[in-house]
């Protein structure tokens, strides 16, 4: 940073303390200076609408309101056509009489400059009158927003079809719609000083740790930042370990999963304009765990979920396991699988750690590809890319037949993890492992994962250990992480528990 940028982060700094001076300016009673300030608030604004008229043909009025925030419509049948048509010519205009003129209930009384400006920005119209100090916003904004779908990153078998939404209230609607009942709390805040997005704290009261929750009040308030724009900006904040790969909250889609884990004593963070809620705490075997587990049948899903912890560990170890035992241990390869991979690999100019790279990056960026292309030909061109990619790779001697299906076979591994962010984890902790392994064979292959290991034990989710129950050990709540135990026999509001991630 040079001294032209501080100078000018400087320079922002003051403006923006003279400015918050400026905004807690409180409102006056002459309506010409109220306009006045709220005009120069908002000069070069073409959607700030600044509507004079009288009201008894006497007292001036003015609203203000976002023309693409406010309810226009509304705002004309129920604020302005009662003030016109409707107010007691007897009576002399005054903010408290308002209410029983108005057919309004979500009504705010506003007392300064900076309250009259943060309303009109979120899309209430602002009524001021001559003569009164207090003007009065109206609950009439509106806002163009997606309907309720499926989540397509979390999709099931059986199980709910509906899915959060990027409107909070309509996010918020959902949980109580599943869970009618009083403890349910809501905590409202206000984060970013530029964006002043809306972010909500639900718990079940009476379940919820009280100190679990005092900290996620804590660090929420504890956020300094201009913006939040997706839920991940506040996720990396109140973190315990944000450069962990492995996440420490879990982000869904789905209100079930959000219920299921309030009923556990868990927490959820829902942000304004995502439909990515935030669950706290979690452990690792909450990730690896999908929805689905508890609206099939209980083998079924215990089947599934033991194929999950075998795959897990395949995508992160199968290509080191490889390349070390080619490398350094061919003795423990049995001799007819031996002289196989010797003849595949013959013409290999590479060692098999390169062979491993190339493959790898080549898969991962075919991956990134068929994510970010559209739906109609993102999956088309991923799997017929590692085709082609594979069989030609193989045909001009720059990788073996044999690492082909090693790289393949972790490919489909990867993708049997529920949890994209999890997935994440072991497609970054796989390279280096692979390096590990590469140079030192097996040694370096479990001194990557003794490190791994002692990394998960010192792991935190809000105070709780990410390797629970396992380690601490908990009989009790390990019976949900080993087997999918029946509905009648499950631990509820227990937090470590891993019930319905």
């Amino acid at each position: 940073m040079n001294k032209y940028t501080l100078g000018k982060k400087k320079s922002l700094s003051s403006r923006s303390k003279e400015q918050n001076d400026k905004l807690s300016t409180p409102l006056s009673s002459d309506l010409s200076t109220n306009e006045q300030m709220l005009k120069a608030e908002f000069h070069n604004n073409a959607d700030v609408t600044f509507h004079p008229f009288q009201i008894n043909h006497q007292t001036d009025a003015l609203l203000v309101y976002l023309s693409t925030l406010c309810d226009t419509e509304q705002l004309d049948h129920l604020v302005l056509a009662p003030l016109l048509n409707r107010y007691p010519d007897n009576l002399p205009v005054h903010v408290s009489r308002l209410r029983n003129v108005i057919p309004l209930s979500k009504t705010q009384d506003i007392l300064s400059l900076h309250q009259a400006v943060t309303a009109i920005n979120i899309g209430l119209p602002l009524l001021l009158i001559d003569g009164s100090d207090t003007a009065v916003s109206y609950g009439l904004q509106k806002y163009e927003q997606r309907s309720i779908e499926e989540p397509s990153a979390e999709s099931t078998v059986r199980g709910p079809r509906d899915g959060f939404t990027e409107s909070i209230s309509v996010n918020i609607s959902l949980i109580r719609k599943r869970l009618k009942n009083h403890k349910l709390k809501l905590l409202n805040m206000e984060i970013g000083t530029v964006t002043k997005t809306n972010i909500g704290l639900v718990y079940l009261d009476g379940i919820m740790d009280p100190a679990i929750l005092e900290e996620a009040k804590r660090r929420l308030a504890s956020i300094e930042t201009d913006s939040i724009l997706e839920s991940s900006y506040v996720e990396e904040w109140i973190s315990d370990e944000p450069l962990s790969p492995f996440p420490q909250l879990l982000s869904t889609e789905r209100p079930d999963v959000v219920c299921a884990n309030l009923l556990e004593g868990r927490f959820a963070v829902i942000v304004d304009g995502t439909p990515f809620v935030l669950i706290a705490p979690i452990n690792l075997f909450s990730m690896l765990q999908s929805p689905e587990d508890y609206y099939q049948h209980i083998w079924m899903s215990t089947f599934v979920r033991w194929l999950r912890y075998v795959f897990f560990l395949l995508s992160l170890l199968l290509p080191s396991f490889y390349i070390a035992i080619t490398t350094y241990h061919q003795e423990m390869i049995p001799t007819v699988l031996l002289l196989s991979i010797a003849k595949a690999r013959e013409e290999i100019p590479f060692p098999a750690l390169v062979e491993a790279l190339i493959m790898e990056i080549a898969f991962e960026a075919l991956r990134e590809a068929g994510i970010r292309l559209p739906k109609q030909v993102g999956a088309a061109v991923s799997i017929v890319g590692a085709l082609i990619i594979g069989q030609a790779a193989t045909s001009a001697g720059i990788v073996s037949a044999p690492m082909v299906i090693v790289v393949a076979t972790t490919g489909i591994a990867s993708f049997m993890i529920p949890r994209y962010s999890a997935g994440i984890a072991s497609r970054l902790l796989r390279f280096p492992i692979m390096l590990l392994a590469g140079v030192l064979g097996l040694i370096g292959l479990m001194l990557g994962m003794i490190v791994l290991v002692i990394h998960l034990c010192a792991l935190r989710s809000f105070g709780i250990p990410y390797l629970s129950p396992l380690s601490p050990s908990s009989s009790k709540l390990l019976t949900d992480v080993l087997s999918r135990a029946p509905a009648w026999k499950t631990n509820r509001n227990k937090v470590g528990s891993t019930r319905r991630r």
